[in-house]
Order: C-alpha cells, then sequence, then structure tokens
C-alpha cells in the first residue's frame, strides 16, 4: 500500500484555508506555495501527498479510495451520502443551506410547494420531515431568479451573506442546516493508515483550537 497519506483539498479559497491548516500541523508541502497549474504536490520527507480537485468531486475521491482523506462541505455529504467517515468540523467555509423566497410569499399548505434547487436530496429530506408535499424543479444555477420569473414559490441553497437574495428582492425563510467544511476519510483507509489519518486529524484539531484561544 501507499505509504504516503493522500489528501484531497477543494480548489479555491477554501481548500487555501485548509491547506494552512495542515501546514500550521505539521504537514506543510512547499510546493503548492509555488503557484502554476500544477494538481499534485507531495512532500516526501512528511509523506504526504495533497492534491486539488473541484470542491464537490473531493468526497468522490475518497469514497473511491483515490484520497485516504480530504474536506468537503458538509452539504456534499449531506446530498450525496458519500460512504466516508467524517472525522472532523474545521469550523470553516461556514454558511447555511436556507429555504427563501420573495419578500411577500405566504405559503399555502393546501397546495403543493414548488422548489428550485440543485440539492433535491437534502431539500427532499428537509420537507419529508415536516409532511410536506413539494415539487422539486432541479437547476444547476441561478436559482435566485426561479421564484422572480415564477417557475417555482421558493428555492433551496446556500446563503453565506444573503447579499445575492437581497439584490433579487428575497428573503431567507427557513434554516435546514449550518453548513461548514468537514475532514473526511476513505473507510478502508482508516483501518489501513488509521495511525497516520489520527495523528494528522488530532494535530489539525489542535490548531483549530488554538485560533479560537
Amino acid at each position: 500500500m501507499d505509504k504516503f497519506l493522500n489528501v484531497a483539498l477543494p480548489k479555491g479559497r477554501l481548500g487555501e484555508k485548509v491547506y494552512s491548516m495542515f501546514e500550521n500541523a505539521g504537514y506543510d508541502c512547499p510546493a503548492i506555495r509555488e503557484g502554476g497549474r500544477k494538481l499534485i504536490f507531495e512532500n516526501k520527507e512528511k509523506k504526504v501527498r495533497y492534491f486539488w480537485v473541484k470542491p464537490s468531486d473531493v468526497a468522490i475521491y475518497v469514497e473511491r479510495g483515490a484520497a485516504d482523506i480530504g474536506v468537503a462541505g458538509k452539504d456534499i455529504l449531506l446530498e450525496y451520502e458519500p460512504d466516508v467517515y467524517e472525522l472532523l468540523d474545521l469550523d470553516i467555509g461556514k454558511c447555511r443551506m436556507a429555504i427563501a423566497a420573495k419578500k411577500d410569499f405566504r405559503d399555502d399548505p393546501g397546495r403543493t410547494l414548488r422548489v428550485a434547487t440543485k440539492f433535491t436530496n437534502i431539500t427532499q429530506n428537509y420537507y419529508a420531515g415536516k409532511g410536506r408535499d413539494i415539487d422539486i424543479i432541479h437547476l444547476n444555477g441561478s436559482i435566485e431568479i426561479a421564484p422572480i420569473l415564477g417557475l417555482s414559490d421558493v428555492i433551496s441553497d446556500i446563503v453565506e451573506t444573503g447579499t445575492t437574495l437581497k439584490e433579487n428582492d428575497l428573503e431567507v425563510v427557513e434554516t435546514i442546516v449550518p453548513i461548514s467544511a468537514r475532514l473526511i476519510a476513505n473507510r478502508a483507509s482508516y483501518k489501513f493508515k488509521y495511525k497516520e489519518i489520527t495523528s494528522l486529524t488530532a494535530a489539525v484539531a489542535d490548531q483549530k483550537e488554538q485560533k479560537k484561544v
């Protein structure tokens, strides 16, 4: 088995924050800081290998074993339910999954609620828990315009600052669940690289706690 600890990092600002946490925890890989278009980096001395992937793909790399561990948003874990271990809440990339509607919207329980979203699983589970009859309209982008154009009654989406909602005369009417970045592990890797994975998890957890102080 590969002696390196293979880590899938989400591309973008979140991934950069995550790498800084790993770096401060003693799992640095200087080549990452050099920039460029390279996607795979390794530190032979620390036996750690990082690679950048699309945020929504991290869980797939980890579940299928191409990565031993990775960092994915709780939204991805809830939506796709990958067969992985969730090891640690990193307390970064914080936002929330919420229901938003036009400011004058009033829900009529007597009719089917039309919900536009790209998070169909989370949305269905949320409304099933409320016993609410809904019609899911799956969209991949620009979800905010769906209620404005009459395509849906409400939307279910990730809300960070709420600025986009306000600019489109929408407002949050319900919060489904808080979201943050989570450290996840491949099930087989957790068994065969238990010492390495738990040591890294503990070091990153210490970093997280130090930032709170």
